[in-house]
């Protein structure tokens, strides 16, 4: 497709003499399609042209009047307002449906780049509530937008898989545990051992040594204590999987922390050839004075390591291995001075891909009456917050069905999609770093700015192009395309790759759910006021095309959001 604010600065750069690049920066979207679809500032060559900008602005109309592909040029004060041309960007942009099919808005951008996301990332022996439900679709729709863009991308599940929690998770199994009863509901009776030893040892100071000694044998790889831990893992992975595959959400590599704890005393020692650790209260520290952080700790009083030091070893690892651009954790805004610490510990080792260390934060689930919390038993699981969505949906197609008196042949189907969509939908439309408290009535609206809405339009769009008998391979008159509507349509369809440029720089994937509910509004205003299965062949088929475009452009966006779009609601 024609890059018309390239075009744009091309023009301006032949007439003042600057940079096309430095020009590019400063060509704006105006926020209002009536003062154009480009605007340029010109107070800004106002003190190399010693012109008043007023002034600059009608000098530079009458030089740019005919640039190719603009319709219009309109001085508006110091801005230079740009209007495309509606023929040129229909035949460019209609080109690129065709021509793109599944590919439009991609890129080659992130050729010959790997990038690294880390996401979920559970607790072994741990539900996987309601809470993990961020991370795990912001995570799955970045890995989707970087994979879109040309970029390889290595999921990793980072799985909690080590730490002095596993010695309690010992410790509660020994003193109650019942293996049959276990079997049979694996995650909720450990989550009942869980919160049943960490209430008692607040009063028993026996439970807590005696976790501690657990973990201090798992670390040393006692052999009843590996066995119990593995045992632990495998149990819990089989129930995450379950969750997984509701989601539509997969990984490269299931990796957890202890993975890394063979690598981490390498990392120790080197962190010590370097000279970067201090001995404090029989603990092993890092000052991070120079950057304004509080000193991290490497290596406990009692010998054994913490998170960061596993993280440590991990980053190393993962450079050594994947030689990655960029490294991504998508973990919750909690966790940012942990992140802060990493970053900052690597530059002191000397590593200068430290920078390419990217935390991803975003804001956390409350319930209505307090945070979440495993310790104190307070959970939603997330396996029951689909179910639930899924059987609500089941339940209106079923009202749908008797109202209409028509059988849907793929009810359980749509209800799977519709309702785990609706689910993500409404935690990517909104910023990331937003918390919120979880609610099962806004969860599972179906009016608004939702998911279900959005799938409608496509559907909608989907039989429309049933019934006009449509073939994209047939070729189109798209100067037909003049209306308000259509133009916004084509305008939308020209600034999809943008979009998802901008949500992979910006690692936000609302950028993609907001523009794809736009468009399903306007389409839907352009369905109402315009008839599309006119008499008139030529224009039937113009209109036809705009549609399946549009409809592409939503099914990959809802793709690029981990969400299906059903051909038939």
């Amino acid at each position: 497709m024609i890059d018309f604010k390239e075009q744009i600065a091309e023009g301006l750069a032949r007439e003042t003499g600057l940079e096309k690049n430095e020009l590019i920066l400063k060509i704006e979207t105006p926020p209002d399609k009536k003062m154009g679809d480009y605007a340029f500032p010109t107070f800004t060559l106002a003190k190399t042209m010693r012109k008043n900008p007023a002034i600059i602005a009608q000098e530079l109309k009458e030089k740019l009047e005919g640039m190719e592909g603009i319709e219009e040029i309109v001085v508006a004060g110091p801005y230079l307002n740009f209007f495309i041309d509606t023929k040129t960007l229909a035949e460019n942009v209609l080109k690129a449906v065709v021509e793109e099919g599944d590919r439009f808005g991609a890129s080659n951008l992130g050729e010959g780049k790997t990038v690294i996301v880390e996401y979920s990332s559970p607790n072994i022996a741990k539900p996987f509530h309601i809470g993990h439900i961020r991370t795990t679709i912001i995570g799955d729709s970045i890995k989707r937008i970087y994979k879109h863009l040309g970029y390889k991308v290595e999921a990793i599940n980072h799985l909690g898989d080590y730490g002095t929690q596993f010695g309690m998770m010992i410790e509660a199994y020994k003193r109650w545990g019942d293996d049959e009863v276990i079997e049979k509901n694996a995650i909720p009776e450990l989550v009942k051992l869980y919160v049943r030893i960490n209430k008692e040892a607040e009063e028993d100071q026996e439970l807590l040594d005696n976790s501690r000694e657990w973990f201090r044998k798992l670390e040393s790889g006692d052999e009843e204590a590996v066995s119990l831990w593995q045992w632990f893992r495998d149990l819990s992975l089989k129930e995450f999987e379950r969750v997984y595959d509701m989601l539509d959400v997969e990984f490269d590599s299931f990796r957890g922390e202890s993975y890394y704890s063979e690598l981490m005393m390498k990392a120790v020692d080197e962190i010590k050839e370097k000279g970067l650790l201090v001995e404090d209260q029989g603990a092993q520290i890092i000052n991070l004075d120079k950057y304004n952080l509080p000193p991290s700790i490497i290596i406990k009083s009692d010998g054994s390591t913490i998170y960061l030091t596993r993280d440590i070893a991990t980053a190393i690892f993962r450079k050594e291995h994947y030689d990655f651009y960029k490294n991504i954790y998508v973990v919750g805004s909690q966790q940012n001075l942990h992140f802060q610490q990493l970053k900052a510990i690597l530059k002191e080792m000397g590593y200068d891909w430290a920078d390419d260390c990217i935390h991803v934060p975003f804001g956390m689930v409350s319930l209505p009456e307090g945070t979440l919390s495993t310790r104190k038993g307070k959970v939603v699981y997330l396996e029951d917050v689909l179910n639930r969505a899924v059987d609500k949906v089941e339940e209106i197609l079923k009202e749908r069905e008797e109202t209409s008196g028509m059988k849907m042949d793929n009810r359980d189907e749509l209800a799977h999609q519709v309702g785990i969509g609706a689910v993500k939908f409404q935690e990517l439309f909104n910023q990331r770093i937003k918390d919120y408290v979880f609610d099962w009535d806004r969860t599972l609206s179906f009016d608004g700015e939702t998911g279900p809405y959005v799938q409608y339009t496509h559907a909608r769009m989907n039989s429309l192009l049933e019934k006009g008998g449509f073939d994209v391979n047939r070729p189109v008159d798209a100067s037909l395309l003049t209306s308000k509507e259509e133009k916004e349509l084509l305008q939308k369809l020209y600034g999809f790759n943008q979009v998802i440029v901008d949500s992979h720089e910006k690692y936000e994937p609302y950028f993609v759910t907001r523009y794809i509910t736009d468009c399903a509004k306007i389409f839907n205003k352009y369905y109402t006021n315009t008839p599309i299965l006119v008499d008139d062949d030529a224009l039937k088929q113009a209109r036809l095309l705009l549609v399946y475009g549009v409809k592409n452009m939503i099914r990959i966006g809802l793709d690029l959001l981990g969400i299906e779009a059903p051909d038939k609601m």
